[in-house]
């Protein structure tokens, strides 16, 4: 269980690769990616595709990002979800939170 973060080549995106297992484990290095970019007006992109599991806990730290970094205030993405994940990710109505790909 691996975050890296980096911004992307143009300046415009954040992103945040979660490695293994997305869990509570990750609560604290997870809050601490994207603390420093509150006040910076760029999208905010959650990189799945090396993740292999996620849990409730980890929804909950998805929900806490969005309210920390301004709810509908800048583009979050999930992008590059395995099915399974694309699939509890969908139940659990979060297409309707941020954009999914």
């Amino acid at each position: 269980m691996t975050l890296f973060t980096e911004y992307s080549n143009d300046g415009k995106q954040f992103i945040i690769r979660v490695k293994g297992k997305f869990d509570f484990g990750l609560v604290q290095q997870f809050r601490q990616s994207y603390a420093d970019i509150a006040d910076e007006p760029i999208a905010v992109v959650v990189d799945f595709r090396e993740t292999e599991y996620i849990d409730s806990c980890a929804l909950g730290m998805l929900l806490n990002m969005r309210k920390s970094l301004g709810a509908g205030e800048r583009p979050l993405y999930l992008v590059n979800c395995r099915p399974e994940i694309r699939n509890i990710l969908e139940i659990a109505r979060f297409d309707k939170l941020f954009h999914i790909d």
